[in-house]
């Protein structure tokens, strides 16, 4: 089934047009749309429609526009993080440049709005209700997650309030979309939204663990990066919280030095994190969200072996 969505999410971006002319402000948007990716969001979609409806290739269009919006973001993304790669290939800033990537990426987004036009009148309107309450979200939890730089203190509920709304809406989202648009009940459309936000907070949880803890091999890139960059993660925030006199003093050195040796940093405050048991208290963290999420999803009696089979893979993965 997966790989027959998946199939079905492919051909539709492969044959989207967004627009021809100029092409230096088009192309980007293709570009960046075939780079490939985990297409998690209109998997999302596609997974919470068949609970309730058979076909869903009816609905790939607006599962697609999920996955533009989601693109859209990290186009913008990359150019607040100068971020010089992006799957492995150059940031649209990069190939082109940062005003292309920001007008390509402003209509990228107005194709989200084109894409979402051929749906029904009132189905229109209680899809675009809750994309708007969504996208705005994910633009507060950017914001949030760049004032969070230059704070010397962020508190473990304002961290979990970001990742909520940087990361977890647009799964919620993209489950809600899908039952909405199978004409599922109220509740169920609701159930679905805080399953997939609740796994998302897990799945964000989890890759600060992996930032740290993942095989250098199998994780794709620098392990410890959230280290390097000081980067206000779970694991940071609780070892501030939890360390005391000489490992505070050894957390604090490490983390206001402005020059040092990227592998040894690493090393040092891995090693303060190990003595804290902070990976523990991290996995701990994770299993709430998750379990949070399954309960959620407990409330729903369709046939959801290939949903719970699809999370639970991704809840298991070690990159």
């Amino acid at each position: 089934m997966l790989n027959t969505y998946k199939k079905l999410i492919e051909k539709e971006i492969a044959f989207k047009d967004y627009g021809s002319q100029p092409k230096s402000l088009y192309e980007p948007i293709k570009y960046l749309m075939t780079l490939g990716g985990k297409r998690l969001r209109p998997l999302l979609v596609l997974l919470a429609y068949s609970l309730y409806k058979k076909n869903p290739k009816k609905i790939v269009k607006y599962a697609v526009a999920v996955e533009a919006f989601h693109n859209f973001t990290l186009m913008h993304d990359d150019i607040m993080d100068k971020a010089p790669l992006r799957r492995g290939k150059a940031t649209v800033h990069e190939k082109w440049n940062v005003n292309t990537a920001i007008l390509s990426g402003d209509v990228m987004l107005v194709r989200v709005y084109d894409m979402f036009l051929s749906l029904e009148g009132n189905k229109l309107k209680q899809v675009l209700k809750a994309f708007n309450k969504c996208a705005a979200e994910v633009c507060e939890g950017q914001q949030w997650d760049m004032e969070f730089e230059t704070k010397t203190k962020v508190t473990e509920e304002q961290y979990l309030e970001m990742i909520r709304l940087k990361t977890a809406v647009l799964l919620g989202f993209s489950l809600e979309l899908g039952a909405i648009l199978a004409d599922a009940p109220k509740k169920e459309q609701i159930a679905l939204r805080n399953f997939g936000v609740n796994i998302g907070i897990g799945f964000q949880l989890k890759d600060d663990l992996l930032d740290v803890y993942a095989d250098d091999e199998k994780f794709g890139k620098q392990v410890g990066g959230d280290i390097i960059a000081n980067k206000k993660t779970m694991l940071l925030i609780l070892a501030l919280r939890s360390a005391k006199g000489k490992q505070m003093q050894e957390l604090i050195k490490w983390i206001e030095a402005k020059k040092f040796n990227k592998t040894q940093k690493v090393k040092a405050v891995t090693k303060i994190y190990d003595s804290l048991r902070i990976a523990a208290l991290t996995e701990t963290k994770i299993e709430q969200y998750f379990k949070k999420g399954f309960n959620n999803l407990s409330t729903i009696a369709k046939n959801k072996k290939y949903l719970e089979a699809f999370t639970k893979d991704l809840i298991g993965r070690q990159a």
